[in-house]
């Protein structure tokens, strides 16, 4: 496969290249029309069957994601705990359905309704990406707190968090990823 970086980004790739997980942020707010600029981006995410199953509490209230964090990364949970200086949590939850979700666990062995987060959780942190604002996934934070601290029902499944706000400086280093050869391949499964 063709491997050439001399060629101009488009901006779609630039935004790829660029994004990076942000653990550092300035104490400045982030709009609610950006945040919700986001969740909309995840709203319109495909989903197996159409089922939609991302849900997201949206924890920007300082004194009450002070409260949260200091819950959910407690503990074994404390290196996440960065994230509580994020002006915006995002709490990502699944709701799963019964057919596309649940039978095709049984049937198929894959957990639709996480491909399905994973995807909408995407749009979210490249349209924040596009707004210049720095985002994390956390998947290391204390999942049975998160839920109690919202007294959610069991029909949602706590999946992950995203941190979520402006940053003075991305980390400059460029990610070590595998070449193109060494991940995909034409036709065969290759070395």
């Amino acid at each position: 496969m063709n491997e050439n970086k001399s060629k101009t980004l488009t901006p779609f790739e630039k935004l790829v290249k660029d994004r990076r997980s942000i653990r550092r942020y300035i104490q400045m707010p982030v709009e609610r029309e950006k945040t919700l600029k986001c969740i909309e981006a995840a709203r319109l995410a495909p989903s197996a069957d159409n089922v939609q199953p991302w849900r997201f509490v949206i924890i920007d209230d300082p004194e009450i994601k002070e409260r949260f964090a200091s819950r959910v990364f407690s503990g074994i949970y404390f290196p996440s705990r960065f994230a509580a200086k994020a002006p915006v949590l995002i709490l990502i939850l699944s709701r799963p359905d019964i057919l596309a979700n649940q039978l095709g666990k049984y049937i198929q062995k894959i957990h639709f309704h996480l491909i399905d987060i994973g995807i909408a959780g995407e749009h979210i942190v490249l349209q924040a990406e596009e707004l210049g604002i720095g985002t994390c996934w956390i998947g290391w934070f204390n999942m049975r707190k998160a839920r109690k601290f919202f007294k959610l029902p069991r029909k949602y499944k706590v999946v992950s968090l995203i941190s979520m706000g402006y940053y003075e400086k991305k980390p400059s280093k460029e990610k070590k990823r595998k070449k193109l050869s060494e991940i995909a391949w034409f036709n065969k499964l290759g070395e």
